[in-house]
C-alpha cells in the first residue's frame, strides 16, 4: 500500500528507540499519513539480534510499543502515556541490518486511557509482528522519574530528510 505522510514527528535524545544520540538504539523515525496511520522505519543491527540474523522478539515487542503509542498524537500532539498492556503475536523472524517498517493505528481514545495495533512488515508485504496496547495517559512531569525537571530538553523535532510517499508491502 502507498501512503501519503504528512508529517515527521518528534524524536528523544536517548530513547532505545527515536533516540538521537543513543548509539546502540534504532534511531527510528516516525510519520503521520494521510489515512491517520503512522509509519515507522527503523535499522536494527547484529546488537539486537536473538538468533543470528534476527531481531531480538523482545525488540520487536519494543519497536510496536512505542509505534503504538506514539500513534495516539496523531489525535492529540501534546498526549504521553505509559504502557499498561501489550501483547505480540510473532509470525516471521524479523531480519536485521535492513530497513524495518512498522504500521500503527490508534483504535479507541477515552479521557484516560487509548488503545492501539500495530505490525511489523517485511520487505515483500507479510506480515511478521502483530501487536496490540493500551496506555494510561499521564503528563510528561509525571512519567519522568529523573531529578531533572526539564524533561521537554529530552524531546526534539526530527530534521532528518522526509520522504512525501511511502510503499509498505508489496
Amino acid at each position: 500500500m502507498k501512503y501519503t505522510l504528512t508529517k515527521p514527528q518528534d524524536i528523544s535524545r536517548m530513547c532505545l528507540i527515536c533516540g538521537e544520540d543513543n548509539k546502540l538504539g534504532l534511531q527510528a523515525k516516525f510519520y503521520e499519513t494521510e489515512e491517520r496511520e503512522l509509519i515507522g522505519i527503523f535499522q536494527a543491527g547484529e546488537v539486537h539480534q536473538s538468533y543470528p540474523g534476527r531481531v531480538h522478539g523482545g525488540i520487536s515487542a519494543a519497536i510496536l510499543d512505542e509505534l503504538i503509542g506514539r500513534s495516539a498524537m496523531i489525535e492529540e500532539p501534546d498526549m504521553w502515556g505509559v504502557t499498561i498492556e501489550f501483547s505480540a503475536k510473532y509470525r516471521k523472524p524479523v531480519p536485521y541490518d535492513v530497513p524495518i517498517i512498522a504500521r500503527g493505528r490508534l483504535t479507541r481514545n477515552t479521557s484516560r486511557v487509548f488503545e492501539g495495533t500495530g505490525e511489523i512488515i517485511l520487505e515483500d508485504g507479510t506480515v511478521a509482528v502483530e501487536g496490540k496496547a493500551r496506555y494510561l495517559k499521564l503528563p510528561l512531569e509525571k512519567i519522568n522519574l529523573s531529578d531533572n525537571p526539564d524533561v521537554e530538553d529530552e524531546m526534539r523535532a526530527d530534521t532528518r530528510p522526509m520522504p512525501h510517499t511511502m510503499e509498505v508491502g508489496s
